[in-house]
């Protein structure tokens, strides 16, 4: 069967792929930081140069710390105050993911954090979804088709999560399809913001939380048993309640729950290398979790702080595991299958757009 083939570095660019964890300011251009940065007369910036200013996010970025890691968004959210320059870099997210066979994508972001010149979260969520109805046109126009939702994000070191929270039932039918909090695992557990949760579940709310990143399986319960995550971002430290030590591997209660439930793992290898959860490629949980079936999902995280892409994830996890067309696809079908849009809207992607793709492209 084709599909048990090896995919070539050209071929997996070609091939369609599903996003559930990007964040919109760990995404930007190098170029716009710099032109961003001068239209607002912003002078921190390291370098003038695009090429080194890359170089510059990719290597303070790996550090091994997550703390360390979130303190390189200094200088992307500080270009991004006002409703122009969201709008940009929403729209410009849209074309890079669809240039890279990106069919669908919930790109996430944290309102609070683009109000500090004024701008109220409702004028930054709508800027955000109007960049990316405008990129998904622009798409369209050079032959790319994507769908991009965005998820809300609320900072666990704050207290703007019911707020946030709120803005998500209030535009859930506008562009935004869900909820998350992001920020420092370590001393901000989940269960600080189960108010929120409670309310979004009595809403019929979608939501995804990060957890087992920076800390481990504590917060990944938390997450589950007492908030009622969805989805788990990141959830890569689940490999800790997995005994590796005997003939076959032994799944702790937690890992088994969260195999048997098919809970999504929003994994993000490159990104996880970075602030430690892991340490190379080859050793990178991701390839034990998929062998052992759990709903194991791919994703960029920082596409800017990590120098990465989808193609770029797809092209480590083969090389490091030696996947196939079969397992691409299926952490593909994962992604689609666990995103918050309808149900029928997922398949419609997977049967309409995936399957077909994986089978033309495999059989070449």
């Amino acid at each position: 069967m084709s599909l048990t083939k090896r995919p070539t570095t050209e071929q997996i660019k070609r091939l369609p792929k599903a996003l559930l964890h990007d964040h919109l300011d760990g995404g930007l251009r190098p170029e716009t930081i710099i032109e961003l940065a001068n239209e607002i007369g912003y002078q921190s910036l390291p370098t003038q140069d695009p090429v080194k200013l890359a170089d510059w996010f990719e290597e303070s970025c790996n550090s091994g710390s997550l703390v360390r890691y979130l303190e390189n968004f200094e200088h992307t959210i500080a270009v991004m105050q006002t409703k122009e320059a969201i709008i940009r870099v929403a729209r410009e997210c849209a074309l890079d993911l669809a240039r890279d066979g990106v069919v669908y994508a919930e790109v996430r972001g944290a309102p609070e954090l683009f109000t500090q010149k004024g701008l109220t979260l409702d004028e930054v969520i709508e800027a955000t979804s109007e960049g990316y109805r405008l990129g998904v046109k622009d798409a369209g126009a050079e032959g790319f088709k994507i769908r991009v939702e965005s998820l809300l994000c609320a900072l666990r070191q704050n207290d703007q999560a019911q707020i946030v929270a709120e803005k998500v039932v209030k535009y859930r039918d506008l562009g935004v399809v869900g909820f998350d909090i992001a920020g420092p695992e370590d001393g901000f557990p989940p269960t600080n913001q189960l108010e929120t949760f409670n309310y979004l579940r009595q809403e019929d709310a979608h939501f995804t939380i990060h957890a087992g990143e920076d800390y481990g399986l504590p917060s990944i319960w938390q997450a589950i048993q007492m908030c009622g995550a969805e989805r788990l971002g990141h959830g890569v430290r689940i490999i800790e309640d997995i005994d590796f030590t005997g003939a076959k591997p032994k799944l702790g209660r937690l890992s088994a729950y969260v195999r048997d439930r098919r809970i999504p793992l929003e994994l993000c290898p490159t990104s996880n290398l970075q602030t430690g959860a892991a340490k190379d490629i080859a050793s990178h949980p991701i390839g034990a979790l998929a062998k052992l079936r759990f709903r194991v999902t791919l994703n960029t995280d920082n596409r800017l702080m990590s120098r990465t892409s989808m193609s770029h994830e797809m092209e480590e996890v083969v090389k490091a595991f030696d996947w196939n067309f079969q397992d691409l696809q299926r952490v593909t079908i994962n992604a689609l299958k666990s995103s918050f849009i309808p149900f029928e809207e997922r398949l419609a992607i997977i049967d309409e757009v995936v399957k077909p793709a994986y089978a033309a492209i495999a059989s070449e």
